[in-house]
């Protein structure tokens, strides 16, 4: 799955699933431009030069318009087009509905909502240019499924999931394939902070592959979404859960 001459926007790359999927592109032969807030995205961008790609690291804030149309503008300039954009900055809450504040949702909606639309929008118009284009959004098995302390980071991932299906009806005539991913519980750094003993004994018990997942395979389904065998895939949410959506009753786990 060559990405010789493609460029890639991934935003939320400088660590965890974002940081393996920019990595796995560049080692496809993509210019991958790394998107995010954190000064770690230069971290990001030194290994991939360090192993012969090439990467630019660029500052943005997906929930503010002029940070997007500033972060696709720059994109433009160092590399003339857009091929590929993974949207993947997004941040999570745990907290029961009832003790959700309106502060709370605002925030969860603001950046893993609005800020999906924010880039994917921007992104659009510029591979519109070239009539050419994978768009892959992050959303989540929680968008899915409803789940314990999940009211406003669900409800967010649930219009990721609406949202890039309606992109992928209207952007198909453009030569834009529109899909999501639905990470299950996988093991990233931040995972590894909030999950709790108890919370990775529940997780496991639901999945019929009975662990967590790696940014690995979540990196290797975006890297496929991405490439021209793709094609014909569009407005699909492919589950990178180990089987937890379609798990039911599991024989020998309580």
């Amino acid at each position: 799955m060559s990405l010789s001459n493609r460029t890639a926007v991934v935003t939320g790359g400088a660590s965890g699933i974002g940081r393996e999927i920019a990595l796995q592109l560049a080692d496809a032969g993509a210019n991958v431009v790394i998107a995010d807030t954190s000064d770690r995205r230069q971290q990001a961008v030194e290994k991939i030069r360090g192993a012969g790609g090439n990467a630019i690291g660029v500052e943005v804030d997906v929930s503010q318009l002029q940070s997007v149309e500033a972060m696709i503008s720059t994109v433009e300039q160092q590399f003339d087009r857009l091929d590929i954009l993974v949207h993947s900055a997004g941040i999570g809450i745990e907290k029961p509905f009832l003790e959700t504040s309106l502060d709370d949702w605002n925030k969860i909606i603001n950046i893993d909502l609005t800020g999906t639309f924010l880039c994917c929008r921007a992104a659009a118009r510029a591979m519109v240019k070239n009539g050419w284009g994978r768009i892959i959004t992050l959303a989540s098995t929680a968008g899915v499924r409803g789940g314990y302390n999940r009211a406003a980071y669900g409800a967010a991932k649930g219009g990721v999931i609406s949202l890039t299906k309606v992109m992928a009806v209207e952007l198909a005539p453009l030569g834009i394939c529109v899909n999501a991913l639905a990470p299950g519980a996988i093991e990233t750094e931040m995972v590894k902070k909030m999950h709790s003993d108890q919370t990775r004994l529940t997780y496991t018990s639901s999945i019929p592959a009975a662990r967590y997942g790696t940014p690995s395979e979540v990196a290797a389904a975006a890297l496929f979404l991405a490439s021209d065998e793709a094609s014909y895939i569009n407005g699909h949410v492919l589950a990178v859960d180990g089987g937890f959506l379609g798990a039911g009753l599991i024989e020998g786990k309580t």
